[in-house]
């Protein structure tokens, strides 16, 4: 008995360990290339922007990045009270900034953090709160859609281009390194997504308890998804939606300022930018190396009216200005609050 107890005990630790080692080593690793595709007249230039930047542009986009997760907050509370429950702003943005911090350290696990910090500080069932953290992002993929279709209606000339450095940049054309791959990349991560789910059909078939699990939490979930349309504050919720995106964009946008070079461009390419660095975020938690190359691919567009793949070392290093600063920012506030959190919790306690 003892036997099998560290057997699933060794098991579930190795399970951990992998969940939070490669998506790591998956960023890690695309920082080494992007890196690597840079010729070595590049890689100075990139550095000699970092040390050129003008920082109080990117302390000013920060500013606006907290606006934004403060008004994140203030919106969810808007959610939770037509199911009954009126929570303390603290808590809830509290609970926020943990999720932000817990996301870096353990992949896609920050929505269920924030929905057990709010079980731990207000008493609202996981499934509920959860919910009404589904029903912000059904509300963000919504916003994001108006974004790019704004984006893309005042730069349609320039799709060609777009698909053009997205080629060229995968098979390694136009650039002094070999990025051919990011197809291989683009492969396993499609095939992973198909094997997990055919495995979680197979589970919530044979696994009865699993099951159950998985329909009370739908069932919570929906009812969290739909609160907004019990709400008595519907106005003020599409007003917070409208000002964290408008801050979301502004926050980028300065900071485009940093630099001489970047300072010159428009609002279609900060746009553009802004998308493709919200890309980056999805397609790898936490954006870790994909946002920045993904930023600094498509400004390079308007840098150069090229599509030739090559990397602008001026658009890569706002990439990296951009991602480091916001990064930072929410370990930061997610330590704070990690912190905040459990000395109120420990005093209620006692």
């Amino acid at each position: 008995m003892k036997q099998v107890l560290k057997s699933i005990e060794l098991k579930t630790k190795i399970i951990s360990f992998l969940k939070l080692s490669l998506p790591i080593a998956f960023g890690v690793g695309l920082i080494w290339l992007f890196y690597d595709a840079l010729c070595e007249n590049q890689k100075e230039d990139l550095f000699k922007a970092f040390s050129e930047a003008n920082y109080f542009w990117v302390i000013l986009s920060l500013i606006f990045g907290w606006f934004s997760h403060l008004s994140r907050a203030q919106r969810q509370k808007y959610l939770l009270k037509p199911m009954g429950y009126t929570v303390s702003f603290w808590n809830t943005y509290h609970a926020l900034m943990i999720g932000y911090l817990v996301n870096f350290a353990f992949p896609r696990a920050g929505e269920a953090s924030r929905a057990g910090m709010l079980l731990k500080t207000e008493k609202i069932p996981f499934e509920k709160g959860f919910g009404t953290i589904i029903a912000e992002r059904a509300f963000d993929f919504l916003m994001l859609g108006v974004i790019t279709l704004i984006a893309i209606s005042l730069q349609y000339d320039k799709l060609d281009l777009f698909i053009a450095a997205k080629n060229n940049f995968v098979s390694g054309d136009g650039s002094c390194g070999n990025t051919m791959v990011f197809s291989v990349l683009g492969s396993i991560v499609k095939w992973g997504f198909i094997l997990a789910v055919v495995g979680g059909v197979v589970l919530f078939i044979v696994k009865k308890e699993l099951r159950q699990k998985i329909i009370n939490l739908v069932k919570g979930v929906f009812e969290g998804v739909f609160a907004i349309f019990k709400s008595k504050n519907k106005l003020p919720f599409i007003g917070h939606t409208l000002f964290i995106w408008t801050m979301y964009v502004i926050m980028f946008s300065v900071c485009f300022y940093a630099l001489d070079s970047t300072s010159v461009l428009g609002i279609d390419a900060k746009l553009a930018g802004f998308i493709a660095g919200t890309v980056g975020m999805i397609v790898v938690q936490g954006g870790i190396g994909v946002y920045p190359a993904f930023v600094g691919l498509i400004l390079t567009i308007y840098m150069t009216n090229s599509g030739d793949g090559a990397i602008s070392p001026q658009a890569l290093a706002l990439g990296w200005i951009i991602w480091t600063s916001q990064t930072l920012m929410m370990i930061v506030l997610g330590l704070i609050s990690l912190l905040v959190n459990s000395k109120n919790t420990k005093q209620s306690n006692g």
